[in-house]
């Protein structure tokens, strides 16, 4: 592994079929269009040896353990959204996790949130994490913040994150400016 990237980590946030496909109540809009940069953010970190965290929801299936505002997906005439094993739960197409990579599973908006993610990335000796995938105003913005407060230094890969629509994309972008956590993928890496 490069020195530049030695004690850095790559997080893919919620890039699951029931929060990205169409089909689903819960997708969001912009997810679809940034699979292929998250596909290359994947693709560059693996060339790097740089460690790649797949942060997923998976929930019970009878939503004990979601927030209180998304119960009502785990009623009985309900879809169940990203259920621990079911189709909906697995990755979009185009993204793999491969054996040595890890798989950090949440059920709040922040990845560090009641999960041992911390814990892991200390492990690891990593100082820094690039983040990608969905969506900017929740899980994105709530995991860069609380790395922020555990002192990482953190980058989200901009065209490698996205809302429901642009707006809110770049609104939650704007502050993000402040804290000079942004980048675009092509400067990335």
């Amino acid at each position: 592994m490069a020195e530049a990237w030695k004690h850095t980590a790559l997080l893919v946030i919620d890039m699951q079929k029931d929060l990205i496909l169409p089909y689903s109540p819960a997708s969001v809009k912009g997810g679809e269009a940034i699979v292929p940069n998250v596909i290359k953010a994947v693709e560059v970190a693996r060339s790097r040896d740089i460690p790649i965290i797949w942060v997923v929801r998976e929930h019970d299936s009878l939503g004990r353990d979601v927030e209180l505002f998304r119960r009502h997906f785990y009623t009985a005439d309900k879809t169940k959204l990203v259920v621990k094993g079911s189709p909906g739960a697995e990755l979009v197409e185009g993204l793999e996790s491969k054996p040595h990579d890890y798989k950090l599973i949440k059920t709040r908006f922040s990845a560090f949130l009641n999960t041992n993610l911390h814990s892991y990335l200390q492990g690891a000796g990593i100082s820094k994490i690039v983040v990608s995938g969905v969506q900017t105003p929740n899980c994105i913005r709530q995991t860069v913040f609380d790395a922020v407060s555990l002192d990482y230094e953190v980058t989200v890969i901009v065209d490698a994150t996205a809302a429901a629509t642009s707006e809110i994309h770049n609104g939650v972008v704007s502050v993000a400016i402040t804290y000079s956590l942004l980048s675009l993928f092509k400067d990335m890496f």
